[in-house]
């Protein structure tokens, strides 16, 4: 039975909001049944999406993917590994290796630049949204693929679908995108693309690099150039829980974001920081991502004149947390964030506790988790850091 929900809408209601579904028909995004990242993650979070009403049809619609041209992908991606990918995935032999693929975090999988171009395609189609007037906010939950390089394969990614959307709204005339990245890990390879680009700022909060892959996410990356100060970076230690993750967002990104007043805001939306996730370590609940998506709702409309595109990212408790996380998100993009039942459908419990074969929790909401002192401190250097740093550069008092 679906949830259709009595909703009393936030103060930032847009217009129009839409979620994109990559399709039936398309190609998993699948590296194999014992990768971490489970395809499942995304058709479980589309269902509770559903079974929660928030797709209403006329103000909340699911719109279909499309996929990425090669010339979009080109945007980004060198055509030599645009090539490679093609022919891999088709079962060519070749020094696969070269371009970071290879047995461990990206395995060479079938239909592997279908399935990722559909992906890429996804974000465009969300992308296009925003910046047509057709939906103030967009979802991509299968997107947030931050760590593919333009000639390699990277951290379960293949094609780096935001990176990809931010230089195609570029190239459709937009002077300045703000990228906000909330994943465990830091978004290695947007930064890297847009490095040198004074028109996308970047920023990412994140365990710090030196305990957790990709290693890189330091301070001191703040960009080249005429981008000096245009990379940020919140690197943050191991078991950083609820109250002070959001206190380092809190004091970074909004300030930065509207003092660059970007005409679209993109995000991605990893939630491999929650406490449970087994490939990291820190220590957030489903609290933290509730409180964040109302600033980023508030700060989308406060900085971006409500555009804001959003992607998925991280988490590999592929059942029991990604599906609440990426609801909450888009409930608070749709308006009802604050009137969401907590309980979850029991359609939807029924039918993801088949695919997950376990039982799951039956709540949006969950326990919090005590933090130490220590690394409240530790968290507060990392803030000052980043403000001593970078914020005199955009004219801001640290």
């Amino acid at each position: 039975m679906v949830v259709v929900p009595s909703w009393v809408p936030c103060h930032n209601v847009s217009e129009r909001v839409e979620v994109v579904w990559f399709g039936d028909d398309a190609s998993r995004y699948d590296h194999g049944r014992d990768h971490p990242l489970r395809p499942e993650r995304v058709t479980l979070t589309r269902r509770l999406i559903h079974d929660y009403g928030l797709v209403d049809g006329s103000r909340v619609r699911e719109t279909p993917a499309r996929d990425a041209t090669l010339d979009e992908l080109g945007l980004v991606h060198a055509e030599r590994y645009i090539d490679a990918v093609i022919r891999a995935g088709r079962g060519e032999p070749g020094s696969w290796w070269e371009f970071g693929f290879g047995p461990g975090d990206n395995p060479v999988f079938p239909h592997m630049h279908e399935a990722s171009s559909r992906v890429v395609g996804a974000t465009l189609a969300a992308a296009d949204a925003v910046l047509s007037g057709r939906a103030e906010h967009a979802f991509n939950p299968a997107g947030g693929l931050h760590h593919a390089l333009p000639s390699r394969a990277s951290g379960f990614c293949v094609y780096d679908d935001p990176a990809v959307a931010i230089a195609w709204l570029l190239d459709q005339g937009v002077a300045r995108v703000a990228y906000v990245d909330v994943d465990v890990h830091h978004g290695d390879g947007v930064q890297s693309i847009f490095y040198a680009d004074p028109r996308v700022l970047t920023i990412s909060l994140h365990q710090d690099g030196r305990t957790l892959f990709p290693g890189t996410g330091f301070v001191d990356e703040v960009g080249a150039g005429d981008a000096a100060g245009t990379s940020v970076n919140v690197p943050l230690p191991p078991f950083t829980g609820d109250d002070a993750w959001l206190r380092a967002f809190r004091e970074v990104v909004p300030p930065l974001v509207e003092t660059f007043r970007p005409e679209v805001l993109v995000t991605q939306l990893g939630c491999d920081s929650h406490h449970t996730d087994p490939l990291a370590n820190l220590g957030l609940t489903t609290a933290a991502y509730r409180a964040t998506a109302v600033a980023l709702h508030e700060l989308a409309h406060r900085a971006a004149g409500g555009r804001w595109l959003a992607t998925g990212g991280g988490g590999y408790q592929w059942a029991s947390v990604v599906p609440r996380a990426w609801t909450i998100y888009f409930a608070e993009m749709a308006g009802a964030g604050a009137s969401l039942p907590d309980d979850l459908p029991p359609s939807w419990l029924e039918a993801a506790g088949r695919v997950a074969g376990h039982a799951l929790p039956t709540t949006l909401s969950e326990p919090a988790v005590p933090a130490a002192r220590a690394v409240d401190e530790a968290v507060d250097r990392s803030i000052d850091a980043v403000k001593h740093l970078v914020f005199p550069m955009h004219g801001l008092r640290p």
